[in-house]
């Protein structure tokens, strides 16, 4: 088997391309960085030429089909659950685009995987922002209140919550002893959750405030 020159080039792509996405993986310190994109990428590349090499008379797609599973268990491996979050889902499928970007390398697909990378680079380095920007327009927050127990203090606080802008979406409340435990759950924009929250900060009959 002949090293041919367009054989070359797929793998220097694919140094490039897995480069350039990983590049990003690892400036923002993720699971899967430079050198891991580099090898997903240059190795989904490898297995391709391979399958058109080594497929003779049969099926060329046959070991190259075997790259979308085998990745997706490299993926599942940065998928965490961190609380009452998953994180590590965008990471997962950086793995996964960048699989079939090196598959885009070893077909000879180098413009439409050059296109789709800088698609790619466009939403990792910019769109960020945009999610910044949406986190602080839309925020769920639970508050989880404990105080005297007492009509007109749960009152005020209903009346306080209803007014506060927040869209109150369920609400619990639970009379222990001489306490009473209240949890509201709302959805909002960032700037009326802190003003919510300062307000029930001064507030002196909370003896217990969680959100």
């Amino acid at each position: 088997m002949e090293l041919l020159p367009e054989d070359l080039i797929s793998i220097l792509a694919a140094v490039v391309v897995g480069g350039l996405i990983g590049l990003e993986r690892e400036f923002r310190d993720k699971a899967a960085g430079f050198r891991t994109l580099i090898f997903i990428c240059v190795g989904a590349t490898l297995f391709t030429l391979f399958s058109a090499k080594l497929a003779g008379d049969r099926d060329p797609t046959r070991i190259a089909a075997n790259i979308v599973s085998g990745v997706g268990f490299l993926g599942a491996g940065v998928i965490l659950r961190d609380g009452g979050r998953v994180v590590g889902l965008t990471t997962a499928a950086m793995i996964w685009l960048t699989a079939a970007l090196g598959m885009g390398l070893g077909g000879g697909q180098y413009t439409l995987v050059g296109a789709v990378t800088g698609v790619i680079l466009i939403v990792l380095w910019f769109f960020p922002f945009f999610e910044h920007w949406l986190d602080r327009t839309r925020e769920e927050r639970t508050y989880e209140l404990v105080f005297p127990a007492s009509m007109e203090k749960f009152t005020a606080l209903e009346k306080l919550f209803r007014q506060s802008g927040l869209r109150i979406y369920h609400h619990q409340e639970i009379k222990a002893g001489a306490v009473m435990r209240c949890a509201w759950h709302t959805v909002g924009s960032l700037k009326t959750h802190e003003q919510l929250a300062r307000q029930l900060f001064a507030d002196a009959d909370l003896q217990e405030f969680r959100f």
